[in-house]
């Protein structure tokens, strides 16, 4: 929800900004920022053993993690963390204990299955 905007800078009240389910069980995100190009600023939220399958980041994937554990088979990115993926990677990830994750993508992702 917007709560203020001027000709330069728009603030959001995110609190008031509702989850909305993606088609993947378990996964709600929030969106934050999106244009015309296909950025996208959002916050993903994952319920305990939730999965994103396997896609490809067209361009640079950003995430830092609020709370819990993002996984994939490269490895955990914990709380207080930070990954970034190249153009052109391809995974799936999960979280076994639930987590939040600031998410800031250059491309929509494309998803393979």
């Amino acid at each position: 929800m917007i709560i203020k905007e001027t000709e330069r800078s728009t603030y959001l009240d995110v609190s008031k900004i509702d989850w909305e389910p993606t088609k993947y069980p378990g996964v709600d995100i929030k969106v934050l920022y999106r244009d015309a190009s296909g950025k996208l600023t959002s916050l993903t939220r994952m319920a305990p053993g939730a999965r994103l399958p396997r896609h490809r980041h067209v361009g640079i994937e950003q995430s830092y993690v609020l709370e819990g554990t993002l996984v994939d088979a490269d490895g955990a990115c914990t709380a207080g963390n930070f990954v970034h993926r190249r153009p052109g990677s391809v995974h799936d990830a999960w979280s076994p204990d639930g987590c939040v994750v600031l998410g800031i993508f250059d491309a929509p992702n494309e998803f393979l299955a």
